[in-house]
């Protein structure tokens, strides 16, 4: 077997053909990466967003809920345990008069500034972050 061969014990080729794509691995991946990373961080930032949205939603039903059934302190409350995992939130209430109509409502509206942990909303135009918002409504029932 003559030195260089394939099948030496180096296991160098000296094959034009394989010489020519030494290297093609490599570009092709440095090509592919920052697609896929995008895909990946759109993803978590999605993932993220739509589960802070879906959050903010609860805790603004929650809180109708609880002051059309007792009072804003209570609706204050609610909103507070329901939006805990996403933390601080905003929140406006409108109570139920003292003696309600048929036609009179509870509503809390509640805001959450999210913010994105990936580079991709910088890139994509959002900034540092969006206002995501919940809107509840409940018929007064005291």
């Amino acid at each position: 077997m003559r030195p260089g061969a394939r099948g030496t014990p180096t296991g160098r080729t000296t094959d034009p053909d394989r010489t020519a794509d030494r290297g093609s691995a490599a570009v092709e991946f440095a090509l592919l990466l920052p697609v896929v990373l995008l895909i990946v961080f759109g993803l978590i930032d999605f993932g993220r967003m739509l589960n802070a949205q879906l959050t903010v939603n609860q805790a603004a039903r929650e809180g109708a809920r609880a002051t059309a059934l007792v009072d804003a302190d209570q609706g204050d409350a609610r909103v507070t345990e329901a939006s805990r995992p996403v933390g601080a939130v905003g929140r406006t209430i409108q109570d139920c008069p003292a003696s309600p109509g048929s036609d009179d409502d509870a509503i809390v509206d509640v805001t959450y500034d999210f913010s994105f942990v990936t580079p991709l909303a910088a890139l994509a135009g959002f900034g540092d972050g969006v206002v995501l918002r919940g809107h509840g409504v409940m018929p007064c029932l005291r």
